[in-house]
């Protein structure tokens, strides 16, 4: 008699369960099914006896035998309409599964139910944990990775940003996908390397927080009591929260000098611009005065100068393509050579 108190057939075939659990989730934390089922079980196995869940499961009241029989063992251990629980271990019991599959593809054994309960589930979001583990791990043990600083690194974030944009520009999803984890590894690189800092360290988690924080704080029609029906409503919530938490002296201030030059002055435009200011372009002769005019006219168009720029080089660069083409057609040898095109004749006396 298990746990229900309901007296099992005898020639009842019984119940193997794999409960399985993720490792991104706290141990402890199974869903009510898997309670339940490891409180009714008439045994529960282990072959791991080091698994995370099973100080848990014990201080439950749960009792887990470490033990890992093969699969004609865990059949006969559920005759009579026994249920037997097997906690998988990380591996997921490949060896077990395969065994308890060909005896049930051979058709010469009565199975017991079989069955798959997961006992926890990763959230969205979950394998951020795994990248966090194993870059942690790479700055321990790697030597090069040891060794970096946030201003070696530096160089990397820019590259990896332009090459995110290039595969937005260029609408190759699978490379947008590839970028997008280049430009995620910066971040948890940089703030990994900023957990060693004697002074001033923070984590990965630190980093996090202050986002959410950030975003929260300039959502109030999500999560507060405002509202916003409109794009242009949500931008003014936006900016007038950043105003309010950064009490800047200048309009000017938090706009990166080093950024590339049409992107500066159409951001220097956008920031007059949204305070109401009417500032005249410097005048001035030469290339550079004509850009800061183009890009101010840009950015008042809603249009981005650097992409539009980026989109017209892109035309250029197909051009120049195709006439390197079209002359390498045109300078093909004939077929028959002289004497003279022979590898002898060019061989240097």
């Amino acid at each position: 008699m298990n746990a229900t108190g309901t007296e099992a057939s005898a020639d009842a075939p019984g119940r193997i369960v794999l409960l399985t659990t993720s490792h991104r989730v706290a141990p402890g934390l199974l869903s009510w099914p898997a309670w339940q089922l490891l409180r009714t079980a008439d045994r529960v196995l282990c072959a791991d006896g080091a698994h995370p869940q099973l100080p848990y499961l014990r201080e439950a009241g749960v009792e887990v035998d470490e033990a890992a029989p093969e699969a004609g063992e865990l059949v006969d251990a559920c005759a009579g309409g026994r249920t037997v629980v097997v906690l998988a271990t990380g591996e997921g019991e490949p060896r077990l599964t395969d065994g308890l599959a060909r005896m049930a593809g051979s058709g010469r054994f009565r199975m017991p139910d079989l069955e798959l309960l997961p006992a926890s589930y990763d959230l969205p979001g979950a394998r951020l944990l795994d990248l966090v583990q194993v870059m942690d791990r790479i700055r321990r043990e790697c030597p090069w990775s040891s060794g970096q600083t946030h201003e070696g690194l530096a160089k990397y974030a820019i590259e990896e940003a332009y090459e995110l944009v290039e595969a937005i520009e260029d609408g190759d999803r699978e490379e947008l996908r590839e970028e997008l984890g280049d430009v995620l590894l910066q971040v948890v690189f940089h703030a990994r390397i900023a957990e060693e800092d004697a002074e001033e360290p923070f984590s990965v988690d630190d980093v996090a927080g202050g986002i959410v924080a950030k975003l929260i704080h300039r959502h109030p029609h999500v999560f507060g009591e405002e509202s916003a029906s409109t794009p242009e409503e949500v931008k003014a919530h936006w900016l007038r929260t950043k105003a309010e938490e950064k009490r800047r002296d200048s309009v000017t201030e938090g706009v990166p000098l080093g950024q590339p030059g049409l992107a500066l002055a159409a951001k220097l435009a956008s920031r007059a611009r949204t305070a109401g200011f009417d500032v005249p372009l410097p005048a001035g002769e030469g290339v550079g005065y004509e850009l800061l005019a183009l890009a101010a006219r840009a950015e008042a168009e809603g249009v981005d100068p650097e992409a539009a720029l980026r989109a017209a080089a892109r035309a250029y660069r197909d051009a120049i393509r195709a006439r390197e083409s079209d002359t390498t057609e045109s300078d093909t040898p004939e077929s028959d050579t002289t004497e003279s095109d022979t590898p002898e004749s060019d061989t240097p006396r």
